[in-house]
């Protein structure tokens, strides 16, 4: 190269991705608290994770916003009726075969009645000390304890 002339970016050598890596997918969840400050969490009855507990959500369908995919899959897989809050974290779960990135949302119960659904083994609050003998999902305890305390927070101010 001779000066006065911008050197070549570097090149790539590690692939981003490959053809096989698939499309990352939107999706959503909810920390849901009782006024006993204890948290809603579901036991996984399909892949990814089955047998573990984690929070209920799954996939933002076309045309609804981020709320209503939230509220929509806090009904269908636990039968309660929710108000979405602020978002809580975001994280994101890669293995082979999915990649989702998830939008956590506080939410709190204001109506309908605990009922799991078909592709949920059990749904059910959880205190503390409740969550310490549960399979979770991989980083969810740290994530419900943040969750909690901005879920105080948000009770408190309305």
């Amino acid at each position: 190269m001779s000066s006065g002339q911008a050197p070549e970016p570097p090149r790539v050598t590690e692939p981003r991705g490959s053809a096989e890596s698939p499309e990352p997918k939107v999706a959503v969840g909810a920390f849901v608290f009782d006024r006993d400050g204890r948290v809603l969490l579901i036991e996984r009855g399909r892949p990814p994770g089955v047998g573990l507990w984690t929070v209920p959500g799954g996939k933002v369908e076309a045309g609804e916003t981020l709320a209503q995919a939230v509220a929509r899959e806090v009904r269908e897989e636990t039968g309660l009726v929710v108000e979405v809050g602020a978002l809580a974290c975001v994280v994101e779960h890669m293995s082979e075969g999915y990649h989702y990135v998830i939008l956590d949302y506080l939410a709190r119960q204001i109506g309908g009645e605990l009922a799991p659904a078909s592709d949920v083994r059990a749904a059910k609050f959880f205190d503390a000390d409740g969550l310490t003998q549960l399979p979770l999902t991989d980083g969810l305890a740290p994530l419900i304890q943040r969750a909690r305390t901005s879920f105080a927070a948000w009770r408190t101010n309305s």
